[in-house]
């Protein structure tokens, strides 16, 4: 009669310490998981706050980069020189980049030097950029006109053979850009860069589509500089046959070649220019002279408006302005006498040394 009973308490109590197990390990999980968890967020605060120091570092040291870099760039305003390649034997810079430059008068002004190509000390003058290629001799054309299409104005602004400045040297890609240094440096070669427009001065070494410079001092022959050299050889219109252009300059490619540079012009000009030269005041059939035959010499032909830039006041056609004919079959259409679309929309930035 008690048997069965005491197996009865016996099962109960086994049930009931099975129940009470069960309820124990299901608590120690929980409090298991609860632990996991908060160490799971006490290292993920730890990781944050890792992280935060370590953002806060590398803000702390790129400012004090930035610091240093200023204030480096900043002791060049001590540098008394009249040309890059002066502040080069000089001072010992061999970086590229922003200089400060003074004049014989004493005016100081900021512009690039290019302190690399070929032994370095390169001064950048000017930038013809041309602001809208279908724009005709309006505003922003200032190596040739800003005051139209007029042949009563044949000297146009005539910023190739006077002091007027304009520009800044960051902004040369962006926008036409003059210093003192065009009419004041005595050199005796150039270097000219074809960059894209609106490229940041620092990419520009390596954005060129061309880069190339003279080394036989021919500016030595005509003043020392462009001021100088178009003193004798006016940019203006009807000044002359196409057998009275300036001289043209031998060049040394320092990025691109002569078959470069004449892909970069239209199927039709190629015929009548020889790549591999830097040619100055360009006359074309209509008697209008373009100022700078960029890369190339004209040899026969003489539609020069369509491969040189710059110019007096008056084209004869409607295509006037800083790059006169680029456009003649509208880009982006057959190309014909048009220049590539990589040349139209760079700027042309000119050196000296």
């Amino acid at each position: 009669m008690y048997a069965p009973l005491t197996f009865k308490c016996i099962f109960f109590l086994t049930e009931m310490l099975f129940h009470v197990l069960l309820s124990l390990v299901v608590l120690v999980s929980v409090e298991d998981a609860s632990l996991a968890a908060s160490t799971l967020q006490i290292e993920d605060e730890e990781l944050t706050h890792t992280e935060a120091i370590r953002d806060d570092e590398m803000s702390q040291n790129l400012t004090r980069t930035n610091f240093e870099q200023l204030e480096k760039l900043s002791n060049r305003s001590r540098y008394v020189a009249r040309s890059c390649k002066e502040i080069q034997d000089r001072y010992n810079e061999h970086e590229d980049g922003l200089y400060f430059l003074t004049t014989a008068n004493g005016m100081v002004y900021q512009t690039f030097c290019d302190m690399t190509t070929a032994g370095g000390g390169w001064t950048l003058v000017a930038s013809v950029h041309e602001n809208s290629i279908y724009g005709r001799c309006t505003v922003g054309d200032r190596w040739s006109s800003q005051q139209g299409n007029n042949a009563n104005l044949p000297d146009g602004d005539g910023n190739w053979s006077n002091r007027n400045t304009f520009g800044a040297a960051e902004g040369a890609t962006s926008d036409d850009f003059k210093n003192p240094g065009y009419y004041e440096i005595r050199a005796e070669d150039m270097s000219v860069w074809h960059v894209p427009n609106n490229f940041p001065l620092e990419h520009w070494n390596l954005a060129a589509i061309l880069r190339y410079h003279t080394e036989n001092h021919f500016l030595r022959l005509y003043g020392g500089n462009l001021f100088q050299m178009f003193s004798q050889y006016p940019v203006r219109y009807n000044v002359g046959s196409p057998s009275n252009r300036g001289p043209a300059i031998p060049i040394v490619y320092d990025h691109g070649d002569k078959e470069s540079t004449k892909m970069l012009y239209g199927p039709n000009p190629r015929g009548e220019f020889e790549p591999g030269f830097l040619t100055f005041r360009a006359i074309n059939n209509e008697r209008a002279a373009m100022a700078i035959c960029s890369g190339v010499k004209p040899v026969r032909g003489y539609n020069t408006e369509h491969y040189c830039i710059g110019g007096g006041g008056y084209f004869y056609t409607d295509q006037c302005g800083d790059f006169p004919s680029f456009d003649w079959d509208r880009l982006g259409r057959e190309q014909g006498w048009s220049a590539s679309k990589e040349m139209t929309e760079a700027a042309v930035l000119l050196f000296y040394r």
